[in-house]
């Protein structure tokens, strides 16, 4: 079992900057890949980014490529999204989650977070 809290959401201006946390817990030895994904009202889920745990492998989704990135610190078994220039469309709940399986950069997550809220305002 992997037990993952996030944190760092909050209210930021557009063209602000925001970095979420992630922090894993339990038996994080087997986490292959960790991925941010979020979800606003009325939408569904949408994958936000990824990093291969064990090495430095980043994939990012065009809406956010080139403002957003996924550091990690393994150390503490902590994720990171820092979020660059926001805008009003990435207001939704965030999630983070982490994945046992190999495939790269796409696949199934095993383990989720509880969301952290990300608000943008105009």
């Amino acid at each position: 079992q992997v037990q993952l809290v996030e944190s760092g959401g909050g209210l930021v201006q557009a063209g602000g900057s925001l970095r979420l946390s992630c922090a894993a817990s339990g038996r994080t030895f087997n986490i292959y890949r960790m991925g941010w994904f979020r979800q606003a009202p009325g939408k569904e889920r949408e994958f936000v980014a990824a990093i291969q745990w064990s090495g430095y492998l980043t994939y990012y989704s065009d809406s956010v490529k080139g403002r957003f990135t996924i550091p990690r610190d393994s150390a503490k078994n902590t994720a990171y999204l820092q979020m660059n220039s926001l805008k009003p469309e990435d207001t939704a709940v965030y999630y983070c989650a982490a994945a046992y399986g190999r495939n790269w950069p796409i696949g199934d997550y095993d383990y989720w977070g509880q969301g952290t809220q990300v608000t943008v305002s105009s």
